[in-house]
């Protein structure tokens, strides 16, 4: 059932950043190339197919001008009301950027276990297994 859950935030951030892209007059092909990513790896994130790491969600949020945090919100970075006091510091350290913010999150949680559970995948598979078209620009 958590899967089922992770499956809908992913087709939600997919949607987000689909209508983002039509307000900003991009084609797919253009945001990909801003976000430095393959056209068919972002069109499967706009699908809610593939699940994207930290760096290409920030390198999306950075193309359409938008925060990083708002699309790690859309996975649940964001979902705990009850947070610890590390998570607190994190978030609210002026001398972090919102992707360094993002970031430092993702790595607390997957050392202590807190959720959100999926994005901690991303983080891992992220230099395991870049998109197709990622090496290519490096």
């Amino acid at each position: 059932m958590a899967d089922d859950a992770f499956r809908e935030q992913l087709t939600g951030l997919g949607g987000f950043i689909r209508d983002q892209r039509h307000q900003a007059q991009l084609t797919l092909r253009e945001l990909a190339e801003r976000a430095n990513v393959s056209n068919p790896y972002l069109s499967q994130i706009e699908r809610g197919l593939h699940e994207p790491s930290v760096r290409v969600l920030s390198s999306i949020a950075s193309a359409l001008d938008l925060s990083a945090t708002t699309l790690f919100s859309l996975l649940g970075f964001d979902s705990d009301e009850d947070r610890p006091e590390t998570e607190r510091a994190i978030r609210t350290d002026p001398l972090l950027t919102d992707e360094q913010r993002s970031s430092l999150l993702a790595v607390y949680r997957s050392y202590v276990g807190t959720r959100p559970t999926a994005p901690r995948a991303a983080v891992a598979a992220d230099a395991a297994d870049p998109p197709a078209g990622e090496d290519a620009a490096r």
